[in-house]
């Protein structure tokens, strides 16, 4: 059980909190790249519980910054975005993508102060279709996140985003609960209703695994194993990474090359954005003859995007529609009667509400990694404000080239972390092979 006091460590986010100063030790993905027009309107932004304004100039830089400007505190979001940089429609002030004063139009060119005045910008990088923003104290920004996925072109990646209505952490922690896909996914599915060639029927047979979970210089990492063939476990494997990455188990080890980045917009709602490799091996999600398993064909509709705050990548099957639960579907056909792997996973930690109350649980053992990432997180955030120490990743991006989720089988007889050391010597890459990191934690 969490305390009330550790909850509110670990879900608020905003500027000043040792969580929210933990997060802004590293680079942030804002937008997708595509979401910005050279001279197109500004986009309204919400990050780490910050108000911003987002908009790509005439000569396609970004720039990300305060959405009020400098001179009377009008939003930006109604400036026009023209000539190289975005103009204040109250009284035409006009602010450059590094927040720099370009042009003071009201003021008699005697009495111009241009100089002195800077909006509050964030350093903005675009990489793997994604902006990021560095939102930190450092005058030298840290390195990139240097993850497989992440240097893929972006023709050999699958990117999808949905806004979530809950705490990030909430949201991330469902990345990281391996035993709820054998009932909220697959809750009514049998062995023989499944390929039997494929590894992955084990999970489908046994569905309350044994676990084992270990802190690791990129954050905390765990196997969820069960007996396979006569001597061999069937392992899950997955990872949390900071500040708030996941590599989930639901595939193949050999080709698992993907992640998931819970972004909070504030303290309770999230972006998700979720990324693979496209030559991946497809997980389990078929039947033997080829159909989609019910209940886990995706479902993702959206809303219209709007100009709020919250307008952006918004699902139809929402909170104050039930997720559109069937009924009649949940007796006869799947177990939730929640259509979609990605819509069955948004009803679970979003019904908790947009911050749970964790002294409310009573944690399982199948609960291990998520207890042992909050004490990793909590501990992190704690050692910053104490000691301005930062988490080995901020400053050595590379050691994230270690982790790869996913599932395999091994001899029993062998040690899970060995297990796991020798699969990710033959496992394969787009990038080739993977970096060979320690997965001691500091």
């Amino acid at each position: 059980m969490l305390t009330a006091a550790n909850n509110e460590m670990l879900c608020r986010i905003g500027p000043g909190t040792p969580m929210g100063n933990l997060m802004r030790e590293y680079w942030i993905p804002a937008c997708l790249s595509s979401e910005l027009q050279a001279d197109g309107e500004p986009m309204r932004l919400l990050l780490l519980g910050e108000q911003l304004i987002a908009f790509r100039d005439t000569g396609g830089r970004v720039g990300i910054m305060e959405h009020r400007c400098p001179h009377r505190c009008a939003s930006l979001f109604f400036g026009r975005n023209e000539e190289g940089g975005l103009r204040c429609v109250y009284h035409g002030w006009k602010f450059d993508v590094e927040g720099n004063c370009v042009d003071m139009p009201n003021v008699p060119p005697a009495q111009d102060f241009r100089h002195r005045v800077k909006a509050r910008a964030y350093r903005v990088v675009e990489r793997a279709g994604f902006v990021w923003t560095y939102m930190g104290p450092r005058v030298e920004a840290p390195p990139l996140p240097n993850l497989e996925i992440l240097m893929l072109p972006e023709e050999d990646r699958f990117t999808r985003v949905h806004q979530r209505e809950c705490n990030w952490f909430q949201s991330l922690e469902g990345d990281i609960d391996t035993s709820h896909f054998g009932f909220l996914h697959i809750g009514s599915l049998k062995v023989e209703d499944v390929d039997p060639d494929t590894i992955h029927k084990w999970s489908v047979g046994a569905r309350a695994p044994d676990y084992k979970a270990t802190e690791t210089e990129w954050g905390t990492m765990y196997a969820a194993y069960r007996p396979a063939e006569p001597g061999t476990y069937y392992y899950r494997f997955a990872h949390f990474m900071f500040p708030f990455i996941t590599l989930t188990p639901n595939g193949s080890f050999e080709d698992q090359v993907a992640c998931t980045l819970n972004v909070p917009m504030d303290d309770t709602h999230t972006m998700t954005y979720n990324l693979a490799w496209k030559q991946k091996t497809r997980p389990l999600e078929t039947l033997r003859n080829g159909d989609w398993i019910p209940g886990l064909a995706p479902d993702m509709k959206y809303l219209p995007n709007t100009n709020d705050w919250y307008g952006r990548h918004r699902l139809v099957a929402r909170r104050e529609n039930d997720y559109f639960i069937d009924r009649e579907m949940q007796k006869n056909v799947n177990y939730t009667g929640i259509q979609g792997i990605g819509r069955q996973d948004q009803a679970a930690v979003e019904c908790m509400g947009e911050i749970v109350d964790r002294t409310l649980e009573h944690l399982a053992p199948s609960d291990r990694m998520i207890a042992l990432t909050r004490k990793r997180l909590l501990e992190a955030a704690q050692t910053l404000a104490r000691e301005g120490k930062v988490p080995a990743t901020v400053d050595n991006p590379d050691i994230c080239r270690g982790a790869r989720g996913g599932a395999f089988i091994a001899p029993a007889s062998v040690d899970w972390l060995d297990a796991y050391a020798e699969k990710l010597q033959t496992a394969r890459s787009p990038l080739g092979l993977l970096k060979r990191m320690p997965l001691a934690a500091e």
